[in-house]
């Protein structure tokens, strides 16, 4: 029963602009304000998203992924979370406004959804326990669509077996606990892509998965992608499975961009200390070592981020100028970009 959506050229009223990216995210900056100070837990993040591409955001735990998909769709707490400063357009259409108090509101909530939508970490919380799976897909059929009782229950089925979900008719009816972790995980992406969005932002979504699983996960993903052209956005600390799907890779640390490029150029010539961090400390099967090389250190209390590159005290390539002044994304080449002032050591020790 589900039916793909005749596309307006305009959104909130403003002309869409069919040559402009999927997403375009300017010097976005956003922070928590707590108790116990100011938490910048995103820091001048920009990147654009184009048609059928997928872009993987990558970095530790607590480096602004989340929190930058949040801000992008407009979920965000607030308070304590705020959008200090910067641009998200989809289609060239802006989709936040400053307001009186001189944050950011997201001003386009009708992109939710239809336009934008997420894929949630962790299934079974994002999920309703009390409402059955079918249930749960279908109210977002009955809201945005207008569908009946009856032609949302056949959309959700025919959503379910779009994620390859196998007897599809007969576990409409079943709730969430009764689904493994992968059956959750397809269910959250047949609700995403329910309204047929042109970007997926994808958090973490083979968490707590085995490795099989894993690599089903995101075969699916690209197949969907394949097939709708959809902009993907994989938000992941999972390196391995950004090699396999990713085209373009932005690396994140402390809510900034440390590294940015095409994905075989960063993971064959990373140009970035945490970079180079990350990828030894990642058994690879392209290369052998006899032990693998954790980054020393801890990631940064975003209350009170270093001064200068904020990697700079778990950097073993730190000097004085990288605890003063914060470097620039200067230009590697091909696209490819690094946020260190010393970059080309980095690459004489591939």
């Amino acid at each position: 029963m589900t039916e793909t959506i005749a596309r307006s050229d305009k959104l909130a009223g403003r002309p869409i602009d069919p040559n402009a990216p999927f997403l375009e995210v300017r010097d976005l900056n956003v922070e928590f304000r707590i108790e116990d100070g100011i938490v910048r837990a995103v820091n001048g993040l920009s990147y654009t998203l184009g048609q059928g591409e997928t872009l993987a955001i990558l970095g530790e735990s607590g480096s602004g992924k989340s929190v930058s998909a949040q801000a992008v769709m407009g979920i965000l707490d607030t308070p304590p979370g705020f959008v200090t400063a910067g641009t998200v357009k989809f289609r060239g259409v802006d989709l936040l406004a400053k307001n009186k108090k001189g944050t950011f509101d997201h001003v386009v909530p009708e992109v939710r959804g239809s336009r934008i939508a997420m894929v949630f970490q962790d299934a079974l919380t994002a999920l309703n326990p009390v409402f059955t799976v079918g249930w749960q897909l279908g109210e977002m059929l009955r809201k945005h669509r207008g569908y009946s009782k009856k032609d949302a229950k056949e959309g959700a089925i025919e959503l379910m077996e779009r994620v390859k979900i196998p007897s599809a008719r007969e576990r409409v009816n079943s709730y969430p606990h009764e689904f493994s972790g992968g059956m959750r995980q397809r269910v959250m992406i047949a609700m995403a892509l329910s309204l047929d969005p042109d970007v997926l932002i994808a958090d973490e979504p083979t968490t707590a998965l085995d490795v099989t699983v894993q690599a089903q996960i995101m075969e699916l993903l690209s197949e969907l992608q394949a097939e709708t052209g959809t902009g993907l956005i994989l938000i992941t600390h999972d390196l391995a499975v950004v090699a396999e799907v990713a085209d373009r890779v932005v690396v994140m640390y402390a809510g900034m961009r440390m590294e940015v490029g095409e994905i075989q150029a960063v993971y064959h010539r990373p140009s970035h200390p945490y970079t180079l961090g990350l990828m030894k400390s990642l058994a690879r099967h392209d290369m052998h070592v006899e032990r693998l090389t954790p980054i020393a250190g801890s990631p940064p209390d975003l209350l009170h981020i270093p001064t200068g590159c904020p990697f700079h005290p778990r950097c073993p390539y730190a000097k004085d100028i990288c605890s003063t002044e914060i470097p620039s994304l200067d230009a590697v080449g091909g696209g490819h970009a690094s946020a260190c002032h010393f970059w080309q050591e980095v690459q004489i020790e591939i």
